[in-house]
């Protein structure tokens, strides 16, 4: 299976971030890059903000040294993203020892991280081809724009080569399996036609475009052994795609398990050694995406995992093409399978604590399977499991700024019944002691994305330092748990979400030892707009909200946001040029009802947000100040779809902080 930057660099960027307890990046193909809308114009009162450095700000006082300080740990705890192994048997992996994260080589288990890549913007990981090379391939944008531009960075020398054409935005890049060329996507903020180019690592000025499309996403997932043809990915929603064969010479595609009056779901997917079968995942005649090996020839599919009743998430192909290594998602918890291809019989696999893996590779030789792991009371790891000895091996442990991570609590898994009587699952972090404890639901993005029981600091702080408890809901439309429960919000069912906090609210009130007089809603993307809609429609029983990255109203959203993704949304939030569905979108439009909105909300946003334009934010925030309500506001000028940087993200926590402290405790200045 060929090595893809943003696929591996995708998880370790979300593990590294999430020890900072702010991580909104999603999938590469419900991504988006939009300027601000001009609809978002506002008539806010610009000279009561104030600029320190790349942050803008209203409302929010100064914070206290006393916050800061007892933020400090919290803040400076680390986390460490498996992004590959290196030709010699070492790893890449992605971690922070500055402003931002970058790639880093580890020669050996605990060995010295040695800094590869140095940049002010994140690196999120790099990738080998299966054969030696001089370099590894990554990614980087500006400014949180998601205008990634790709790179080579030669070992020998240290220098970084663009494989790239600047001002174009580069995604899913895979090399071939002889190291010799790289195929990649590139898409425009203007249209939603998607492009596949290939260049020759020897000489990239001479890159070319192969391939020219429209409808839904495009991007590679693998080359063919023999270099002649790409396993092409057609993403139209998370309920439906295509596979493809892409003859590389003629442009010809073919496509693979071809179905008519069937919807199917495709995850990863790549070539066996042999270069004779495909290994994906889909949800094909199931609720959950199984691994399947799929034989060219004659179209013979063989389930690897038609036992295990959980969303297959990542996997991997051992270079001989005997073991195919997976993690499957049970309930929020990751579990490492390794079995044999060839009828997807057991091999050992090691036992892993609840938590989170983060990508998975076979190491050059095959011996063994490396990936991230983080859980709520371990920051993430790089880790390899032997497979011929079934030993576990840890090969960094990330610092926690001194904090004993036994102080940490761990997540408890419950459901609560909604307004329908389905079951939704959740977490909850609560403080030692007896309460009534305060509460924070956080309210994750996506919307197709789950909750995890993973590292995140901050939420550490809030429950152990300020004494909330932290419930973490995964509503309708998340992924995780059946194809069913993810398309229960599309379209016109959309509020049914929003629903499930108001069930959530009422379960809140019947616990004993949680306080539902003092509440509030955080959450970030999509759960920024469901911060915003929970504030409209559950506006008396809520302390406040904090909106990072939020959606106001679907319409304006739906209208800027880049050409190239726009028609991805619409199939989950609804078409806004039907008018029957634009009358919906307005109706549910948190921006239309914000005169609802009566206890104080904090509003934070990346100025270059590529997925939901900062002028989302300009026009929540108006509609809520002309309530006569002092709303807080933050805008990082060189952030994008959430906080990046380490100063950004340091001064949002403790922001965020004092706003719960304020707000929801009732500490310091008045409301």
């Amino acid at each position: 299976m060929s090595k893809s930057t943003l696929l591996a660099g995708v998880s370790a960027v979300v593990l590294v971030a999430a020890a900072a307890g702010f991580a909104f990046l999603s999938v590469p193909q419900t991504a988006g890059a939009a300027d601000a809308p001009a609809a978002a114009a506002t008539t806010v009162d610009a000279s009561a903000r104030r600029t320190e450095g790349n942050l803008v700000i209203e409302g929010i006082p100064e914070i206290p040294a006393e916050l800061n300080e007892a933020l400090l740990s919290y803040q400076n705890a680390r986390a460490a993203g498996f992004s590959g192994w290196t030709p010699s048997g070492g790893m890449l992996i992605a971690t922070r020892f500055g402003e931002t994260a970058q790639v880093h080589r580890v020669d050996a288990p605990m060995g010295m991280r040695r800094q590869l890549t140095f940049y002010s913007e994140p690196v999120g990981g790099g990738s080998y081809p299966d054969v030696p090379v001089d370099g590894f391939l990554f990614a980087k944008d500006t400014g949180g724009d998601e205008n990634y531009q790709l790179y080579i960075h030669k070992d020998a020398s240290g220098e970084d080569v663009r494989i790239s054409a600047p001002g174009t935005r580069n995604t899913d890049a895979t090399w071939s399996h002889d190291g010799k060329q790289v195929a990649w996507a590139i898409s425009s903020q203007e249209n939603a036609v998607y492009e596949i180019w290939v260049a020759d690592v020897a000489n990239p000025e001479g890159r070319r475009k192969i391939f020219s499309k429209e409808g839904g996403s495009w991007g590679p997932s693998d080359w063919s052994p023999d270099g002649t043809k790409l396993l092409v990915q057609q993403y139209l929603s998370a309920s439906e795609g295509h596979l493809f064969l892409l003859d590389i010479a003629s442009g010809e595609l073919t496509e693979i398990n071809k179905q008519d009056g069937q919807k199917i779901a495709y995850g990863g997917a790549g070539f066996t050694p042999d270069g004779l079968s495909i290994v994906y995942t889909s949800d094909e005649g199931r609720e959950f995406q199984t691994l399947t090996r799929y034989t060219i020839a004659d179209g013979t599919k063989t389930p690897l995992s038609g036992d295990v009743a959980w969303d297959v998430e990542t996997f991997d192909i051992s270079p001989d093409g005997s073991l195919v290594a997976f993690a499957a998602n049970e309930n929020g918890a990751s579990r490492l399978f390794v079995r044999r291809l060839a009828d997807g019989s057991e091999s050992p696999a090691p036992q892993l604590p609840p938590g989170e893996i983060g990508g998975i590779e076979f190491s050059p030789d095959g011996t063994k399977v490396g990936f991230g792991f983080a859980s709520a009371k371990s920051a993430g790891d790089a880790w390899s499991f032997d497979v011929a000895s079934a030993t576990l091996t840890r090969w960094t442990e990330s610092e926690l700024g001194g904090l004993n991570p036994e102080s940490f609590v761990d997540p408890v898994l419950f459901s609560f019944a909604s307004f329908d009587g389905k079951e939704i699952p959740a977490f909850i972090y609560k403080p030692k002691g007896e309460g009534p404890f305060p509460v924070v639901i956080n309210i994750h993005g996506g919307p197709e994305a789950q909750e995890r029981p993973s590292f995140a600091p901050v939420w550490q702080y809030w429950v152990n330092e300020l004494g909330i408890a932290v419930i973490v809901p995964n509503v309708r439309g998340s992924s995780g748990y059946g194809k069913s429960y993810l398309e229960l919000d599309n379209g016109y069912k959309r509020k049914d979400s929003v629903k499930d906090i108001g069930a959530l609210l009422d379960w809140v009130a019947q616990q004993p030892d949680l306080n539902k007089d003092k509440l509030m809603v955080y959450g970030g993307s999509y759960g920024g707009y469901m911060v915003n809609a929970a504030m409209v429609d559950y506006s008396d029983r809520l302390a406040g909200g904090v909106s990072i990255v939020g959606i106001s109203s679907f319409v304006t959203f739906l209208e800027n946001t880049s050409g190239y993704r726009q028609d991805l949304r619409r199939v989950e939030y609804g078409d806004e040029r039907d008018p029957e569905m634009r009358k919906f979108q307005e109706e549910i439009a948190p921006l239309n009802s914000a005169s609802k909105i009566m206890k104080p909300m904090f509003i934070i946003h990346g100025a270059n947000d590529p997925r939901v334009p900062v002028g989302e934010a300009d026009q929540l925030f108006a509609a809520v100040k002309a309530n006569g309500q002092n709303p807080w506001w933050l805008v990082a000028t060189d952030e994008g779809h959430g906080f990046r940087k380490k100063t950004n993200r340091d001064y949002m926590n403790a922001a965020v902080a004092l706003f719960f402290k304020e707000r929801l405790l009732g500490q310091g200045a008045a409301n």
